[in-house]
């Protein structure tokens, strides 16, 4: 039997176990090794995470092996083991879609780590130097940047190629011819596709899964581009600049009816030889300045430069309402708490843009934010007064603003911002998003 779509390539049942020529013959006992286990062991740990379907937690996962690895590792040696469903979970996505992760059980994700580490020094050399997503050593940042030395070079029309349901609908037994070119060892082969096809744990019943690799495992990264690189090649082959950061892939050219030509050309590839959807809608040729990579975009003045696009300002605002919602029931400090956190992850991420005058007006709005979740929670008159007097008003003001009306968003806005600047939040810990953004010119 020969995989669909990859004629001359055999099958990972076809594989030949007696081909001592071949240097991955005896991959499973890398995988097994002490050293990678321990090492995947402590990455697993590192990165916690939810339970699977048998709710054991990466806290219990020690206790555990110390009973039951030397099963395991027989079971993995001997091609017999079997993983276990996975848990679906729902992301909502900002678009207002949902994400479909599937959570692996820890155990499972323990191997899917330890394959990794082993698989990843095997392919990763392979992988095209346009490529950055999920691979060692490489970023968001670097992808990023690439796109505005394009842009800045004179290809300043994007082919933004969006593949619909990447991880729903990738082929297995395309999938597996592609990792078959560089593994040999059967029992890696073996696991690899019963990993594809552990399936999804649903109301207590496993629904079995033909294509798709669920994103939630440590593998999946890998998996996904291992399938996209032969568009790598293709893109490389004729002389294309372009970025692919996992399934999100940038095309710069010239010119629009360029643009155009590379689509239909990509769009038949990916269809075609890959087995996998464009997604139409959110495919296009245009203006980088008119398109959102990673997050970020471009302007020019005096050159190209990096700005936030302005969907990942309305998460950031969106997220802020939700950490200062008077609904969710938190108090002030785990606001803060919650506030310190996620503005100091986005922050870092988005360093890389020129954004002084938007960090000033987000870091106003949320200082607004949480001075109305503070008067909110100050419902009493005597309440009001006793917390102004202590924040250093003078008291004809303490009483004009407790016995005050005005709705509370206003009220934010003026009285309170005399009572708490900037430095009453700084000394709360709330560090101004520019202080992260060091060197970054006002635009």
């Amino acid at each position: 039997m020969k995989p669909e779509g990859d004629t001359g390539e055999p099958s990972v049942d076809a594989v030949n176990s007696t081909d001592a020529a071949s240097p991955n013959e005896r991959l499973m006992e890398q995988v097994v090794a002490r050293d990678n286990m321990w090492a995947a062991l402590r990455r697993i740990e590192q990165n916690s995470g939810a339970p699977g379907v048998d709710g054991m937690t990466v806290d219990q996962l020690r206790g555990y092996l110390k009973t039951d690895w030397l099963r395991i590792k027989a079971g993995l040696l001997a091609d017999t083991y079997k993983p276990q469903a996975v848990r679906r979970v729902e992301i909502p996505k900002p678009d207002g879609g949902k994400r479909l992760l599937g959570i692996p059980s820890v155990v499972d994700r323990l191997i899917q780590q330890a394959l990794l580490q082993v698989l990843t020094s095997i392919f990763d050399p392979t992988f095209s130097d346009y490529s950055f997503g999920f691979r060692p050593g490489r970023s968001a940042h670097q992808a990023v940047e690439l796109a505005r030395q394009y842009i800045e070079a004179g290809y300043d029309w994007v082919v933004d190629i969006d593949l619909e349901r990447f991880f729903d609908t990738v082929g297995h037994d395309k999938l597996m011819a592609r990792v078959w070119r560089a593994v040999k060892d059967k029992r890696v082969l073996h696991l690899i596709r019963r990993y594809l096809q552990a399936g999804v744990m649903l109301n207590g019943v496993v629904v079995t899964n033909e294509e798709g690799t669920p994103q939630g495992g440590p593998l999946s990264p890998l998996l996904a581009n291992i399938m996209l690189d032969d568009l790598d090649r293709l893109l490389t082959e004729r002389g294309h600049r372009f970025v692919r950061y996992a399934d999100d892939c940038n095309i710069y050219v010239r010119s629009q009816r360029a643009g155009e030509r590379v689509m239909s050309t990509v769009r038949g590839f990916v269809e075609k030889r890959l087995g996998l959807r464009v997604n139409e809608q959110k495919s296009k040729v245009d203006r980088p300045r008119n398109r959102k990579f990673l997050g970020f975009s471009f302007f020019r003045r005096l050159g190209v430069h990096i700005r936030i696009a302005p969907k990942s300002i309305e998460r950031f605002k969106a997220r802020i309402r939700e950490i200062t919602s008077r609904s969710n029931g938190w108090g002030m400090e785990r606001r803060i708490r919650a506030l310190i956190a996620f503005r100091r992850g986005w922050a870092m991420y988005f360093r890389l843009a020129t954004a002084r005058d938007v960090l000033v007006d987000l870091d106003q709005w949320t200082l607004r934010r949480l001075r109305l979740c503070q008067w909110k929670q100050w419902k009493r008159v005597r309440t009001r007064l006793r917390e102004l007097r202590a924040l250093g008003l003078p008291e004809w003001k303490c009483r004009e603003s407790a016995f005050s009306r005005k709705a509370y968003w206003r009220m934010s806005g003026g009285p309170l911002n005399r009572a708490m600047p900037r430095a009453h939040w700084r000394a709360r810990g709330i560090i101004p998003l520019s202080e992260y953004f060091a060197g970054s010119p006002a635009r």
